[in-house]
């Protein structure tokens, strides 16, 4: 058996009630993480999501590489969000029991990075409980310290747009891949992992249902979803 965490990334979009509506009837829940520009633009899309079971997390305001920024406009950027999502789970009515983050790219603010989980820890964010993952390089990286929550396998279908040359066959591909280049093995028994996809109308219009190809492919080839815990 393969477990797997599904975390989602940018939403809101136009999208998000369709793809909560497929993650329901497969029986996901889902960690999302929001950026903050998404919530004002499609509030009740956020609503939605939370109303249906999705965790909701703080993926910043604007969605900037936190190593280009100083620790100031990165601090604000999170504030910002995180108030944001205080009004839309009050608005949506359901208690907001986690406050997870994960930084734009994975980029853990360079210099800044030990700042941030200072400001984690102090602000009492939310750390997914990774203590399945056995991956060597995980704890070596000391990820499994961390508060922010990175992932362990990486789709990457946010490449495919117009002209890039890349496609659902190379989204495959990496699935299969038995010897990545970067983080782990998806389709390897016995594994626990964090998945990432998105939420991306953009890459909707060049593959319709992405997301149901690619996580109904991987179930079939053994991956079983559980629900996010935090610690």
């Amino acid at each position: 058996m393969i477990k797997a965490i599904l975390t989602i990334d940018d939403i809101a979009s136009s999208n998000t009630p369709a793809l909560v509506d497929y993650l329901v009837s497969r029986g996901i829940k889902a960690l999302m993480f929001a950026e903050g520009a998404h919530i004002e633009k499609y509030p009740d899309n956020v609503i939605y999501a939370i109303q249906h079971g999705m965790v909701v997390g703080n993926h910043s305001y604007s969605h900037p590489n936190f190593a280009e920024i100083s620790f100031e406009e990165g601090i604000k950027e999170i504030e910002k969000c995180d108030a944001l999502l205080e009004d839309i789970y009050k608005k949506a009515g359901v208690e907001r029991k986690y406050r997870p983050f994960r930084f734009p790219y994975g980029s853990k603010g360079g210099a800044n990075k030990d700042k941030y989980e200072a400001y984690f820890k102090e602000k009492a964010f939310s750390k997914l409980d990774d203590r399945n993952i056995a991956y060597s390089w995980w704890k070596d990286n000391g990820l499994d310290q961390d508060i922010d929550t990175l992932w362990t396998f990486d789709f990457a279908e946010y490449n495919i747009r117009p002209d890039s040359g890349f496609t659902m066959e190379d989204v495959f591909k990496r699935i299969h891949d038995t010897n990545p280049a970067s983080g782990a093995v998806l389709l390897e028994d016995g594994g626990n992992h964090i998945l990432l996809m998105h939420d991306h109308v953009e890459t909707l219009a060049m593959v319709p249902d992405y997301y149901k190809i690619m996580l109904e492919h991987i179930m079939e080839n053994g991956v079983t979803f559980v629900e996010p815990a935090f610690i």
